[in-house]
């Protein structure tokens, strides 16, 4: 009877203890507070600010994916997610759709200076593309998972959705790396110091 009761109390104390960290994990994320806005529209924008607005769109992208990633972490450790950390993780989601858009906004509906349209499209089509890659394959995945446990697997599915976007590869990241090393645009993206 008392190791029955010791058992129960480990137990306990380990489920209130879980919980205790999963609530403590939940609160040390924090979402990024800027996404890339402009309410120019029709203007004519200089190479300072150019610069500028690439570096904010980079560097608030680079802020919303380490924001992503701890909340991988956490469904990767198989931790269920509360309806509050469920709603943070919606409104991240929203978060990097609203950052694309509006740096896509932004380049498409303003005079850029020579030499930035072409490229400041670039980023805009790299990056877009693969923040709906990852999130693509992170619903496929999930799909994936459930169709394995009822012993259906596919591997065509994931194929196909690499492949689906081509402009998001290691060269054209090359080639915008080169862009903002030619422009001495400094930025957080692709894992560069800021």
């Amino acid at each position: 009877m008392k190791l029955c009761f010791s058992l129960m109390i480990i137990f306990l104390l380990g489920a209130c203890s879980y919980q205790e960290s999963t609530k403590e994990a939940s609160e040390e994320i924090v979402l990024p507070t800027s996404t890339f806005s402009s309410s120019k529209n029709n203007a004519v924008i200089d190479e300072k600010e150019i610069k500028e607005s690439i570096k904010t769109y980079l560097d608030a992208n680079e802020d919303l994916l380490n924001t992503s990633d701890q909340f991988e972490e956490m469904m990767d450790s198989d931790q269920q997610l509360t309806k509050a950390e469920a709603k943070k993780l919606e409104q991240l989601n929203d978060l990097v759709k609203e950052n694309d858009r509006n740096f896509s906004t932004y380049i498409s509906h303003n005079t850029l200076p020579e030499g930035y349209k072409k490229e400041s499209e670039r980023i805009s089509r790299f990056i877009t593309g693969s923040n709906q890659i990852l999130d693509e394959l992170d619903q496929a995945i999930d799909d994936m998972v459930e169709r394995m446990s009822e012993g259906d697997f596919s591997e065509t599915e994931i194929e196909s959705l690499m492949n689906k976007n081509e402009g998001v590869n290691g060269r054209e990241q090359k080639k915008i790396e080169n862009f903002l090393d030619d422009k001495n645009i400094d930025t957080k993206a692709f894992g560069r110091k800021s």
